[in-house]
């Protein structure tokens, strides 16, 4: 048989998505992939409902019908602090993934160098390799992630094209602060390289910490490539509505790779998510409450179960510290991912190793989200306690 190519023996296949399928395989609670258990909002449901009779059912433009682009623009403008051009700037895509690995096969050559923070969501990684860069990790280093600033300059240095930020920042929950990201995109203006930022929980960010759109500081927009979608925000994974959003001539140049990715994402989708890009600022407001609610009653339920973890400042995902648990004599020589294998046939929880978000040897921290019900995390910690029942003594910390 032929060969493969060679790309595809660096990367494995996701293990978020893998986690779902053995936790559908078991009937398990599923935190592993974030996605929430409960509904859109319900203009957006009325608004498909009339698009699916009325449509559009064809093509549309394929980097974004107009009036979809149009809406965006208008949200995105006030997160940029400028007027993005609809026409020039935006770029419609099948969700952020894409988003993603347009932006970077827009701008890398193969050979050259981007640097990816670790701790980092699995896709960056796999991104570079197949648009022939070279990935330069930079350490988040846990609890509170804070970065080296140096090893950044060093990676310029080196001559690293693009450096990828996920604000806030998953798995860790990190909100990048102002004064972090000026800093930056100082370096980036210093060595003419580009930041390419993932921004789709901005609207999950937990009191003190703000977020702050690195396109939005002085001279950033010309050296930034921002990924978003629709996904998070207005709960619909499933509808793979995502978005770029540039200066023109990257926003020419990703148009042209976007359309032969994909050629453009669903036209009735985008027609019907138009509703929800045109919802008040209060929805903004209510949903950083609820998702505030969310993270207080899970993270108070953990602390009550005794199970370490952090305190995420943004996203919907909470690190679990399970080095106790591998001491124990039943799990001695347990990887997390086997961990994570036996927490779902066990105790009916799905979660994601550590270990594939993490370029160090991490195997002692699992990731769990609450983007569910209140009911759903409740039955999920009434589950957790079987789990920390095995400890001879929990007590409540956090790391």
């Amino acid at each position: 048989m032929p060969l493969l190519s060679e790309r595809v023996g660096t990367f494995t296949d996701s293990v978020i998505r893998r986690m779902t399928r053995i936790s559908n395989e078991y009937g398990a609670i599923n935190l592993s992939q974030g996605f929430p258990d409960f509904d859109p909002p319900r203009v957006l449901l009325d608004a498909l409902a009339k698009v699916s009779y009325a449509g559009p059912h064809q093509y549309s433009v394929t980097f974004g019908a107009q009036n979809f682009r149009e809406a965006l623009a208008r949200k995105v403008s006030k997160t940029m602090g400028r007027t993005v051009d609809p026409d020039t700037e935006l770029c419609v895509t099948c969700g952020s993934t894409e988003a993603m690995m347009a932006a970077m096969m827009t701008i890398c050559n193969p050979g050259d160098k981007v640097m990816v923070f670790s701790p980092f969501y699995e896709n960056y990684g796999a991104d570079a390799i197949l648009s022939g860069a070279r990935p330069i990790y930079i350490p988040l280093v846990p609890p509170e992630y804070h970065f080296d600033l140096k090893l950044i300059e060093n990676g310029f240095r080196q001559g690293a094209k693009a450096i990828v930020i996920c604000n806030p920042s998953n798995p860790s929950g990190k909100v990048f602060t102002r004064r972090e990201l000026a800093a930056i995109g100082a370096l980036a203006l210093q060595y003419d390289a580009f930041v390419v930022t993932d921004e789709v929980y901005e609207h999950m960010v937990y009191a003190p910490n703000v977020h702050t759109a690195m396109a939005s500081l002085p001279g950033m927009f010309d050296h930034t490539i921002t990924c978003n979608s629709l996904s998070k925000t207005y709960s619909i994974t499933g509808w793979r509505l995502g978005y770029l959003c540039g200066p023109a001539r990257v926003i020419d140049g990703a148009r042209k790779v976007h359309d032969f990715l994909t050629v453009g994402a669903a036209a009735p989708l985008q027609e019907a998510a138009v509703a929800g890009l045109e919802l008040p600022e209060s929805y903004y407001t209510e949903l950083q409450t609820i998702y505030t609610r969310k993270r207080d009653f899970f993270c108070s339920g953990l602390d009550r179960i005794g199970l370490k973890h952090n305190i995420p400042q943004g996203t919907y995902f909470v690190m679990l510290d399970i080095r106790a648990f591998l001491d124990l004599p039943q799990f001695q020589g347990y990887t997390d991912l086997e961990f994570c294998e036996w927490m779902i046939k066990n105790i009916g929880v799905a979660a994601v190793p550590g270990s594939s978000f993490f370029r160090e040897p991490v195997n002692h921290l699992i990731r769990l989200h609450f983007a569910r019900q209140q009911s759903t995390l409740a039955e999920a910690l009434h589950q957790l306690e079987k789990m920390a029942a095995l400890l001879p003594d929990t007590k409540q910390s956090i790391i």
